[in-house]
């Protein structure tokens, strides 16, 4: 999370010293992701935190996959999580309210994380709408630094396909607008993307968007946990 943070905040500042917003170019960063989360998954697998298992949530049961397969996948897991954070926070206190449900669940598990839910109710009150404080790169790519090895900590990474479901359909939703606008050269599905934009495009005030949104973390959050109890033994 810290590392992330600081590829954002280089970002952030070059955007802020350039007065241009245009930062680190997308091979930089990431070139400077890849290199981040392979740092931190070769540190897991030295300290004996990391398997090749690949727990499947609800079955209770594991994947084995050879090592070279699993870091491979894990490593663009973690850049897909943190890039899907990033995408997330387009509109005042998005990021932040999605992420606190996302926290509230990894905190059930540990102690990081209930710090991490504090810090993003704390930065709320002065990051809802009418935003004081924006948390521009440095902090979405830290908070989706802090999520990914959060789900490699506990050693089920799929489970960020439901915690993590928000994020997923805003980064879809951007992957689906650009492919579908480049093939047939230039018409949309959405109104505009990702997905936050597109129903704010549709007359959604920013309030409602976050309210739903969070919402709708919260509940693929309950649904996660129910996923994961027999392994806990909750």
């Amino acid at each position: 999370a810290l590392v992330f943070g600081v590829i954002g905040y280089i970002d952030d500042y070059q955007k802020v010293k350039h007065h241009h917003n245009t930062g680190l170019t997308a091979p930089q960063k990431f070139l400077l992701q890849l290199a981040a989360a392979i740092a931190f998954l070769c540190l897991m697998r030295y300290e004996g935190m990391l398997s090749p298992n690949l727990y499947i949530p609800f079955f209770n049961t594991h994947l084995v996959l050879p090592w070279v397969v699993y870091m491979i996948f894990a490593a663009f897991v973690i850049i897909g999580t943190v890039n899907a954070v990033n995408i997330t926070d387009g509109i005042d206190g998005l990021s932040s309210s999605v992420t606190v449900p996302v926290a509230v669940f990894f905190a059930v598990l540990g102690v990081f994380a209930g710090a991490l839910v504090g810090g993003l109710l704390g930065f709320l009150c002065y990051n809802h709408y009418p935003a004081k404080v924006f948390m521009g790169d440095t902090g979405s790519l830290f908070l989706g630094g802090a999520v990914a090895a959060l789900a490699f900590a506990y050693d089920m990474p799929l489970i960020l396909l439901l915690v993590g479901f928000v994020y997923l359909c805003e980064t879809l939703s951007d992957i689906i607008q650009v492919t579908y606008f480049k093939l047939t050269h230039g018409k949309r599905i959405f109104k505009m993307a990702p997905l936050h934009h597109h129903f704010e495009m549709c007359g959604w005030k920013e309030t409602k968007i976050v309210a739903v949104f969070a919402a709708v973390s919260a509940l693929f959050c309950v649904l996660a946990y129910l996923g994961v109890m027999d392994r806990f033994g909750a």
